[in-house]
């Protein structure tokens, strides 16, 4: 796989060297297990897969490629680049300015744009409305445009099947700058509506089967439908996409859910069931599969507390937090500045969608075994940090020169 040009700072010397190891003896990533550390009294339970991904790292080099080449320039991003403050931040220390926020709310007027602006389009991607925005202003979207390849690939498959007669159901949380560049692109070439989760999956099979009135449709699906939607045609033939960084199991739950209701409703023979349903099969990228994979494999080892570091806005990272709360107390932390004490943890709470603080995470028995993993857009020197936080809390310092000199696994 291709490397790339990304700042030194956001790489980790121990991370690498284990990465690299795991790699060498690993190379078709069959293996899930985490890896284990002893850092004294405290065992790092470090999942196999995490951090940055191809797409993450790739829209870091357009991005700092684009400040270097371009100097005196006014460089705008068109939102958050990716879903990781740090490196935001780091952007906007160059000077580069969002146009706007994550949630599609204008920071900046389109009126302030000249054509002598250089404006980077983000990982997630962007609709074809501001690609059209952009193009009227004398921008060239594609020059400096960092969006994933993964995601480019779910465009090409809605397309694909779109232009084949079959209306795209996207699964994905209907604000996110990926789902709604997404939306923008299927809508483009056929009938498409937007499902945030297996609850509004089952509200839109009532509406395929014909057990709510059409009309109550427009209502419940506002904001997440194509104009021109018809239901009583446009759900005749239909297929599923998604947004790239869901839950891996709950896309598939909804495309086989909604493969049997086509299947229950039209009745066709075994061999024409694609008549109907499209096999799109899984559009997550696989980063998405390898990390939500291997939290999987981390979470077979016993342990008292997992984290998981990333943006609070990251979409892959929340899953993470989904799979480990499943199984042990978690906290989705953005860096080791939420480790405040021994005693003191900021984190988000995703059933609340706020910041928290919580008391006595960290059980008094020794040794400590503590599972870590991070989102796709966290930088490797951020969980580098985190772990020397943890060991300095535990009082396990000392341990960690030879650790970085030469990491040890626990048998």
């Amino acid at each position: 796989m291709k490397s790339f040009d990304v700042p030194v700072h956001y790489r980790s010397p121990l991370v690498t060297a284990i990465k690299q190891k795991r790699k060498d003896n690993d190379k078709m990533k069959k293996d899930f297990s985490p890896t284990q550390l002893a850092i004294g009294s405290l065992h790092i339970i470090l999942s196999r897969h995490f951090g940055f991904c191809y797409g993450v790292e790739n829209a870091i080099e357009i991005a700092f490629r684009a400040i270097a080449e371009n100097p005196g320039k006014r460089i705008f991003l068109l939102s958050e680049m990716i879903h990781n403050p740090g490196v935001n931040a780091d952007l906007q220390a160059l000077g580069v300015r969002f146009i706007m926020d994550t949630s599609g709310k204008m920071l900046i007027n389109w009126d302030e744009l000249t054509s002598d602006d250089i404006v980077i389009i983000p990982a997630f991607g962007t609709t074809l409305e501001m690609e059209a925005t952009l193009r009227s202003k004398g921008i060239e979207p594609t020059r400096y445009e960092t969006t994933c390849p993964f995601v480019e690939r779910v465009w090409n498959k809605a397309e694909k099947i779109g232009e084949e007669g079959y209306t795209i159901i996207v699964h994905g949380k209907p604000r996110h700058e990926e789902t709604r560049a997404t939306f923008s692109h299927s809508k483009a070439h056929t009938a498409t509506v937007v499902v945030k989760d297996m609850d509004q999956t089952k509200l839109l099979a009532k509406y395929i089967k014909g057990e709510l009135p059409a009309e109550g449709f427009y209502a419940d699906f506002e904001g997440q439908y194509a104009k021109g939607f018809d239901v009583n045609k446009d759900f005749e033939r239909i297929g599923v996409v998604n947004q790239t960084t869901m839950l891996a199991s709950e896309t598939q739950a909804i495309s086989d859910y909604l493969k049997q209701v086509m299947i229950d409703k039209y009745q066709p023979a075994a061999d024409k069931t694609s008549d109907r349903f499209a096999d799109t099969r899984d559009t997550l990228c696989y980063a998405t599969n390898d990390n939500q994979s291997a939290v999987q494999g981390m979470l077979e080892e016993p342990a008292e507390l997992a984290l998981v570091i990333g943006g609070y806005n990251s979409s892959n990272t929340s899953h993470l937090v989904e799979l480990c709360e499943l199984k042990l107390p978690s906290y989705f932390i953005k860096d080791e500045h939420c480790l405040e004490s021994a005693d003191a943890i900021r984190h988000f709470d995703l059933h609340t969608h706020t910041e928290k603080l919580s008391n006595n995470y960290l059980p008094a028995n020794r040794p400590l075994r503590v599972m870590i993993t991070s989102g796709a857009s966290c930088p490797d020197a951020l969980v580098e940090r985190v772990i020397e936080r943890l060991a300095e809390l535990t009082g396990n310092n000392a341990h960690l020169q030879p650790l970085a000199e030469s990491w040890e696994e626990v048998d």
